[in-house]
């Protein structure tokens, strides 16, 4: 029997994933979207990803963290503490370190990026609470 070659449907289904990804890079650059897409992407991080490593922290020790190092670093307590919450320090699409302050009751905070400008103008992203 004469054994035919071809692509099997795993080599098929890789090859329309990295067209996937490399189309989802390029495309908002092709539609002058890039600085929507980093506004989406730091309103991501803000509300759910870094939200989630922050309330994780204080659902564990019962307070939020006073610095992102906290989230990364072990702490005090081994039983209490089951970390790391975050590998790496975060920073926004724009290369820059979110902006995290402690309310002093220590139960609310409030997390921003200053946004693409950088600037005090009020264009700032910050969490909703």
């Amino acid at each position: 029997m004469k054994r035919r070659r071809g692509f099997t449907l795993i080599e098929l289904m890789l090859v329309v994933i990295i067209i996937g990804v490399l189309a989802a890079m390029v495309m908002p650059r092709l539609f002058g979207r890039s600085e929507q897409a980093r506004i989406a992407a730091a309103k991501a991080d803000i509300n759910a990803s870094i939200a989630l490593a922050l309330d994780l922290f204080e659902t564990d020790i019962g307070h939020y963290p006073h610095s992102f190092d906290e989230l990364m670093q072990k702490g005090s307590n081994p039983d209490t503490w089951r970390g790391p919450y975050l590998k790496k320090k975060p920073v926004d699409p724009w290369g820059r370190p979110y902006d995290y302050k402690l309310d002093s009751d220590g139960k609310n905070y409030k997390l921003c990026s200053k946004g693409p400008d950088e600037s005090a103008n009020g264009d700032d992203i910050c969490n909703d609470s």
